[in-house]
């Protein structure tokens, strides 16, 4: 086999490079307990307090727990997998228009069976950073590079950068990117003269298995993989000769993966619950310019407080890689320039960053009027559903393995040059340090969650929901109050809620089927998000007691429940009091509203 070198040549193997000596295998334990630890250490507030969550993202994390209930369910009651009525009972919710993340949650079932979906999900969260960041070593040291002090520096990079971190505020199906190294991995296969259908089905497994954990991130990459095959293909002559392997490999991998993931995408785009790409609203979430040289709010050097102009929120600091860090990698590309891989992930890098400033450019919190690139291109099928400051997330994998090549090309210098060896490593040393040292990683912030009451804990909702009832919450549960879906994820989902949390189409009426995250507003769901942003309740019409009770009709409601806990329990109890002529009473922590008799 033959591996990119930091010259921009290619070189056989160096004796006793594939084989590992006891010394090579402490190396990489030392390399895995590592990642172990930071993974650990940034999810340290959540193993330390069980009863915590996210502080800045406990919707995602209650959607997320939702998630893996329902990959249990799939495996012990074989479930539909790609459409529930668990949620937005009676209608569906296209769970492959969400983030389902299948590839993990099945699997892990016997975690979320036995310690329940709240540990399940930290585990997810906790594992997919160690999985990260041991992926990438492997890859780098075994694949790309084949030295391993290089290979962990840039792995650790991958799997721990800002942007990384900062996703690791509820969204595990991001920070789960180790399937990303396998997929270059095999991608580079390819190449291989006589294995072409062996290399070609092992890369279109690994493919379907990104596609079930996250689309977009597997979208990136595989721009970011042809951008750099045709540098390869164009830098390096030599390795024309293997296009007919490369080619038919390809073309096995896209028929395994088609044939496998042709059915999901179809429910997907066009089944029950499929949307028209995201809306303009979440389609302006972009890259802020002064955002690529400033200090996380989860990093050593950064201040949360100071952040806050730069990015949408504290899970999409999408880049924040510091002004040093920006400096090495420009320096880094420049050093390398002879390098065909180089200045491939440089111009994937680059695009990627034009990408992510949106349709329009923003400087240091202010709107600068400048059009953006990604303005012509953000409601092209496909691309109408992708985030724009996403694509600053793609470059944490590019500036990646850019130091390890960086750090690779360091250590060939002073094996040449051993005289100048200590000054090359008092140099390497002080820039690393410089450059990654203030954006180390802090613990995540955690804040305490609410108990589940002990009416959803005792199943004292059974009766409620049999017939075919439901449960429907005040609030009703949408993006900024998904607590209800945590309480139906820890009855195994057998608990079904009115609406919820997820992307569905808007069918109003000139809506364009654009993806909203609940489903579309109801009289009685618009009357008490009117109370939750006003804390009162407005007048009550005899036509909104007839809409409410069609609304309860349609649910199939058979209890409504109410947490005293929430801010606007009292004008919420009022509402729905006046609303249905019901006195509720006050049971297993929660008011209870049975409203059987107006449905039935």
């Amino acid at each position: 086999m033959t591996t990119p070198e930091s010259d921009g040549g290619t070189v056989a193997d160096e004796p006793g490079r594939g084989v590992a000596d006891g010394r090579d295998r402490w190396v990489d334990a030392a390399a895995v307990l590592s990642f172990v630890l930071l993974a650990f250490w940034v999810t340290a507030r959540f193993w330390l307090n069980p009863g915590n969550g996210v502080r800045d993202n406990r919707s995602d994390q209650a959607q997320f727990e939702w998630m893996m209930a329902h990959g249990a369910r799939v495996v012990t009651d074989f479930a539909y997998p790609f459409v529930s009525d668990r949620m937005n009972f009676p209608d569906d919710v296209n769970l492959m228009a969400n983030t389902s993340v299948l590839s993990i949650s099945l699997p892990m079932t016997p975690v979320t069976v036995l310690f329940g979906p709240h540990t399940a999900f930290l585990v997810f969260l906790t594992a997919g950073m160690i999985a990260t960041g041991v992926a990438w070593y492997f890859v780098l040291s075994r694949v790309v590079i084949g030295a391993r002090g290089p290979a962990w520096l840039g792995a650790g990079f991958c799997a721990f950068a800002p942007a990384m971190v900062s996703h690791a505020n509820a969204h595990p199906n991001i920070v789960s990117q180790f399937v990303v190294p396998l997929i270059v991995w095999r991608t580079l296969r390819l190449a291989e003269p006589g294995r072409w259908l062996r290399n070609g089905v092992l890369l279109g497994l690994v493919i379907v298995w990104q596609a079930f954990l996250n689309l977009e991130i597997l979208l990136m990459t595989a721009i970011g993989l042809a951008v750099v095959v045709g540098a390869l293909a164009l830098g390096r002559p030599e390795l024309r000769r293997a296009i007919r392997p490369f080619a038919a490999g390809l073309g096995v991998a896209a028929v395994v993966a088609g044939a496998l993931l042709a059915y999901p995408l179809y429910v997907q785009f066009l089944g029950p619950g499929a949307y028209q790409g995201l809306s303009r609203l979440i389609r302006g979430y972009r890259t802020d310019l002064a955002s690529f040289v400033a200090w996380s709010g989860e990093s050593v050097a950064g201040d949360p407080r100071s952040i806050a102009r730069l990015a949408k929120n504290a899970t999409e600091e999408n880049a924040f890689f510091g002004w040093p860090l920006v400096v090495l990698v420009i320096a880094l590309v420049w050093w390398l320039r002879h390098n065909a891989v180089v200045l491939g992930l440089a111009a994937v890098g680059l695009l990627f960053a034009v990408f992510s400033l949106g349709r329009e450019i923003r400087f240091d919190g202010r709107d600068t009027g400048i059009p953006g690139p990604w303005a012509p291109l953000e409601n092209l099928p496909i691309l109408h559903s992708v985030v724009p400051t996403r694509w600053s997330l793609a470059l944490t994998p590019i500036v990646g393995v850019l130091l390890a090549l960086g750090a690779d090309h360091v250590r060939r210098l002073a094996r040449r040059h051993p005289e100048a060896r200590p000054q090359i490593r008092f140099v390497t040393v002080t820039v690393l340090a410089m450059a990654l040292l203030p954006i180390l990683p802090t613990p995540l912030p955690s804040v305490r969650l609410d108990p589940t009451p002990e009416f959803v804990r005792s199943g004292a909702w059974r009766p409620y929901v049999a017939g075919g009832h439901s449960v429907v919450t005040l609030p009703l549960p949408d993006t900024t109050y998904a607590d209800p879906l945590r309480w139906s994820a820890q009855t195994r989902l057998e608990m079904p809620l009115a609406r919820g949390y997820f992307l569905a189409p808007d069918t109003r009426p000139g809506a364009g089927r654009v993806a909203l995250f609940t489903a579309p507003p109801r009289p009685t769901s618009t009357f008490f998000t009117e109370i939750r942003r006003t804390d009162a309740v407005p007048p009550i019409t005899p036509q909104d007691r007839v809409a409410a009770v069609d609304d309860l009709r349609y649910w199939r409601a058979g209890a409504v429940l109410l947490d005293p806990r929430q801010k606007q329990a009292g004008a919420l109890h009022r509402g729905m009091t006046e609303l249905t002529g019901i006195d509720p009473v006050l049971t297993g922590g929660v008011w209870l509203w049975d409203v059987r008799p107006l449905v039935d």
